[in-house]
């Protein structure tokens, strides 16, 4: 090791020059970055104002997390079109979305031999709503859509303009996606819904 020649000591210069090769393990990777990105768009659009306001989704804990879960299940269907690498940050953004559920509860005071439990729970209920939505995407018109998002987002089943709303946004949403391809950069775009309301 060289030292000072005066005193003996480790060349200060040389300490300082170390610093950042230690900083540096803890930089997060393009690839973090774009999934964070992605995932932090997801969380923002699906607490926009107007879905809770206008279409009438509820405004609780609930709601909330069904509107995560919608968005979320959007995305990993047009990830699932593209080839390997666009799978590959499906399955990151997904991770990132259970991570960010058992950051959440563990806030909200749920006990550490809880967690795995609920987090199965929101697992089961993720894959189920990924199934339904699919299954009813594929049809030609909305209304098994807007029937299944009666059944999981929507607490007041008697309100059909809510459903049939939000319906409507998922397809709007889905084209929207589909003319989208720089998701490796973390760069994602949602269709405003309150236009999609009014021009539907």
């Amino acid at each position: 090791m060289h030292r000072d020649a005066e005193d003996g000591r480790d060349h200060p210069s040389r300490a300082l020059k170390a610093k950042p090769m230690i900083f540096r393990w803890f930089v997060p990777t393009s690839r973090e970055a774009s999934i964070a990105s992605l995932y932090g768009a997801i969380v923002a659009q699906a607490r926009r104002p107007a879905f809770y306001q206008t279409y009438c989704v509820p405004d609780t804990v609930t709601g909330r997390l069904e509107m995560i879960i919608l968005h979320a299940v959007l995305v990993l269907r047009r990830l699932q079109e593209d080839s390997g690498a666009a799978r590959e940050l499906g399955q990151a953004l997904f991770d990132r979305f259970c991570q960010d559920m058992d950051d959440s509860m563990r806030e909200m005071g749920v006990g550490d031999l809880a967690v795995p439990r609920k987090m199965r729970r929101i697992g089961e209920v993720f894959y189920g709503r990924q199934s339904a939505y699919g299954a009813a995407l594929t049809a030609a018109q909305n209304g098994d859509l807007a029937a299944v998002l009666a059944r999981n987002v929507f607490a007041d089943r008697s309100n059909a303009d809510g459903p049939a709303r939000l319906a409507a946004y998922s397809r709007a949403t889905l084209d929207r996606l589909a003319a989208q391809d720089c998701f490796e950069r973390g760069e994602i775009s949602f269709p405003d819904p309150e236009r999609v309301m009014h021009h539907g």
